[in-house]
């Protein structure tokens, strides 16, 4: 019996911290782009812990380009991201790696 009451108990808890969740999303084309302001860190990144080169074997798909390792800002503090194989987006597409200057981080990104 107190088992039960115990189990009842869990799972009545459980779904008393359940809600349902709404998202609505709204799109205009034709806008262009909308891109948010690089976030404020008060500190800069540590230096990298190593160098990380790309692999010495080959690329595990066909036009796969290695993007190095970096630290990016989760709330206070700085998080490490290692290396890892990428597709380009379009053709002719050059990784521009992430950077941190005037106390804003501004992200990674592909460009022409």
């Amino acid at each position: 019996m107190r088992r039960k009451l115990l189990m009842l108990f869990l799972l009545g808890g459980t779904a008393l911290f359940a809600h349902t969740r709404v998202f609505v999303g709204f799109g205009f084309g034709g806008w262009g782009p909308v891109y948010a302001p690089a976030p404020v860190v008060t500190y800069a990144p540590p230096p990298p812990a190593y160098y990380e080169p790309a692999p010495v074997y080959a690329a595990p798909y066909g036009g796969a380009v290695w993007i190095p390792g970096y630290y990016y800002p989760v709330g206070p503090r700085w998080v490490w991201r290692g290396g890892y194989w990428g597709r380009r987006p379009f053709v002719g597409a050059v990784w521009v790696g992430p950077r941190y200057y005037g106390g804003r981080y501004f992200g990674g990104y592909w460009r022409r």
